[in-house]
């Protein structure tokens, strides 16, 4: 059985799957996994946490193997000292948890968010999938709520909505409220954050999208384009990072709204790219033969009439329609090179993998 199907008939043996992205947070990663740990015991869930190093120079990748060593954590703030002889038996047993809750992923260079959780999501067997940023942000308190939202009240996807960012006014907060709008107006999801990181999805969702080059942002775009309509969103607290500096800046939102054009258009044209260049091609190509014979006809006219008329070369209309009809071939023989490459094209998602477990 594929996971989606696991996912279908409710038979995956986890109910969570945390994936996290991450780029050189090392600070942050031991007080991040002890307080998705606490959420999820003092909720009695059953989970998994994937961690996804995007290339990390800082030794992320090593704190990440500790604390996926048996017992690593346990004393963190928020577990108490175990006193009774049943409390022993209950910590012994939250050794063992600890350590079989994560997992691991490790890429040789920095290949961008959406390879990591491309390969997140490839590796989640939760029945809810919680992406969320390492940088102590994105609170894990808000999963619980979530992760109802999805397997209560039917949601396919749940964004979360930062209404109160703790970021810098102009280089973040202003881009984003502009951007989300054009998001709302260009996707048709009214969503006032798609580009929060704290989002939960049902397992068949993940399964069914591809996410690569810079494609995180829309994933409930790709979702509902997939057929996953139910899309929901849940305000959430958001909190100023504590460690280390924003891997983000003003160039973010430029690429943003070029990769929100681009998006658009593979949503649309992607299975089939002739629809668009073939048809513009055509229009072009019957503008310009338009414009010729109109010139011949007038031509034409003023000879039977005596009337003088200048040479067609000698007039700027045949120049514009020689280019009309020129671009209009050149859009269609386009079409049918993206039409081909389309069909033929190999996995857009191989990554170098440096160590994984």
């Amino acid at each position: 059985m594929n996971p989606a199907d696991q996912s279908i008939t409710g038979r995956s043996s986890k109910d969570i799957s945390v994936v996290i992205s991450l780029l050189n947070e090392k600070e942050s990663l031991p007080e991040l996994v002890s307080w998705i740990r606490k959420v999820m015991k003092d909720n009695g869930f059953s989970y998994e946490i994937i961690m996804v190093d995007d290339g990390s120079s800082d030794g992320s990748w090593e704190i990440i193997k500790e604390l996926a060593s048996a017992g690593h954590g346990l004393t963190s703030a928020g577990h108490e000292k175990v006193q009774t002889e049943r409390d022993k038996v209950q910590g012994e047993n939250d050794k063992a948890q600890a350590g079989r809750d994560i997992r691991g992923i490790s890429f040789r260079r920095n290949y961008g968010k959406s390879a990591a959780l491309y390969w997140g999501f490839k590796a989640a067997e939760g029945n809810v999938v919680i992406t969320m940023d390492a940088d102590l942000q994105d609170s894990p308190d808000e999963i619980p709520a979530m992760y109802k939202m999805v397997t209560e009240e039917g949601y396919d996807i749940v964004s979360g909505w930062k209404q109160h960012r703790k970021d810098n006014k102009l280089t973040k907060n202003i881009p984003s409220k502009i951007y989300n709008a054009a998001a709302r107006w260009i996707t048709g999801i009214r969503l006032h954050d798609m580009n929060c990181g704290l989002k939960a999805y049902r397992n068949e969702v993940v399964k069914n999208i591809e996410v690569y080059g810079e494609m995180h942002r829309f994933i409930p775009y790709l979702a509902k384009n997939a057929g996953f309509t139910r899309i929901g969103e849940k305000p959430v607290h958001h909190q100023k990072r504590k460690y280390g500096k924003s891997k983000f800046g003003m160039s973010r939102f430029v690429n943003g709204f070029l990769d929100l054009m681009s998006i658009w258009f593979l949503c649309t044209f992607g299975k089939n790219p002739m629809h668009f260049f073939g048809m513009t091609g055509i229009l072009m190509f019957l503008a310009g033969g338009i414009i010729a014979v109109w010139l011949i006809i007038s031509k034409v006219v003023h000879q039977l009439n005596g009337l003088d008329f200048r040479p067609v070369t000698d007039q700027p209309l045949f120049y514009l329609a020689l280019v009309a009809v020129l671009m209009g071939v050149m859009l269609f023989l386009a079409g049918f090179i993206c039409e081909l490459i389309s069909r033929n094209s190999p996995s857009r998602n191989n990554y170098n993998i440096k160590a994984r477990f």
